[in-house]
């Protein structure tokens, strides 16, 4: 199965560490309509830092969620992210796709830490239309090397629970997808994407009109919730809760905050060094700066998260609404509703307009 890809719109299935989200959509005169969105808990433990670890209880979540919102499409699109995923940018001589394959190869035994027997490999051609500083024809070509045991493990739950995983997408590529569908993009403003899961902190920034650097951070909700037990002495449902806002009775007002904003710089700092990283990459490239931050994700909106991002890289934040473009049909929402729900839809929403025959 490639990790890249138009004919039929598929179901978003985005497998968190703490619950899964839904989304299916349909095309109405060139314009996204919300047709089916779900989320559902997963039990503790089944999913740890995106490895399936119980597979029946995954299972029978995907199942209950399906039934629960009668979704009939069997077609779905699922994702990866972490250090099970590698994400390289080549840049080699203009050639065709039968030496680019072996080409493709040959780099990934340079980029690859793992057994290129134990991974599943593709490529996506972004530009052909690169000179190098001495005036030759390039290629951008997009690398992906995913872990079979973290793949198979992902489309095992989803075969289980009845369904066909038709597309395998990266964490950082959907969000992307979500992003393109919804805002103006302009190729001459650089813009980071920057998602806050349960586990990891998914990093991709546009430049040129598409992804010109990709990182996943090992932070995001869990360590707010682990700092939080450990401080506060919390059971995990009141971390989390604490964690988004939520008062519990064994948190005295404002006892949290403190807490909260050294885990944010903790964020903060790998967030800037993975900027820092894209710079050193770019020395040479006739590179603007990053103009913009948009950040999604579950821990998105985690009490001043947002504003000491914007501090300490000088650069504008806003968070992102994975549902700008779009018509609402499932009437299980409100517009209301719907837009508390926005930071965990990001990635579901970008594997739901991937199509059936995508690569």
């Amino acid at each position: 199965m490639g990790l890249f890809s138009k004919e039929k719109l598929v179901v978003g299935l985005d497998i968190g560490s703490h619950a899964i989200k839904l989304v299916e959509l349909s095309l109405h005169k060139d314009k996204y309509r919300i047709d089916k969105l779900g989320i559902a808990p997963l039990p503790p433990g089944a999913v740890v830092d995106g490895a399936i670890m119980e597979h029946a209880q995954v299972v029978d979540v995907i199942k209950e969620l399906f039934k629960s919102k009668k979704v009939k499409t069997k077609n779905v699109a699922i994702s990866l992210s972490g250090p099970s995923v590698v994400v390289k940018v080549l840049h080699v001589p203009l050639m065709t796709e039968e030496e680019l394959e072996e080409q493709v190869t040959l780099e990934a035994e340079q980029h690859v830490p793992f057994d290129l027997d134990e991974v599943n490999l593709d490529f996506h051609i972004l530009r052909d239309d690169v000179v190098d500083a001495e005036g030759e024809a390039m290629m951008a070509v997009l690398l992906v090397a995913a872990k079979l045991d973290i793949l198979e493990a992902r489309t095992a739950v989803v075969k289980d629970a009845g369904l066909n995983p038709v597309v395998m997408d990266v964490d950082v590529f959907a969000i992307e997808n979500m992003y393109e569908i919804n805002y103006d993009v302009s190729p001459e403003e650089i813009t980071a994407l920057v998602n806050v899961g349960a586990s990891y902190v998914n990093i991709n920034i546009l430049a040129d009109g598409g992804s010109a650097f990709t990182r996943d951070v090992l932070i995001g909700g869990n360590r707010y919730i682990e700092v939080l037990k450990q401080e506060l002495s919390l059971s995990d449902e009141d971390a989390a809760a604490t964690m988004n806002g939520i008062p519990v009775d064994a948190v005295q007002p404002g006892a949290a905050d403190m807490i909260l904003e050294s885990v944010n710089g903790e964020v903060t700092t790998e967030v800037t060094r993975s900027f820092d990283f894209f710079r050193s990459a770019m020395v040479g490239e006739e590179m603007e700066e990053i103009k913009k931050v948009v950040l999604s994700g579950g821990g998105a909106q985690i009490a001043g998260l947002a504003q000491m991002l914007s501090n300490q890289l000088g650069i504008e934040v806003e968070f992102a609404d994975p549902f700008r473009q779009m018509d609402l049909a499932d009437k299980d929402y409100t517009p209301e509703a719907l837009a508390e729900l926005a930071p965990l839809a990001a990635i579901g929403v970008g594997l739901a307009t991937r199509m059936v025959g995508d690569r």
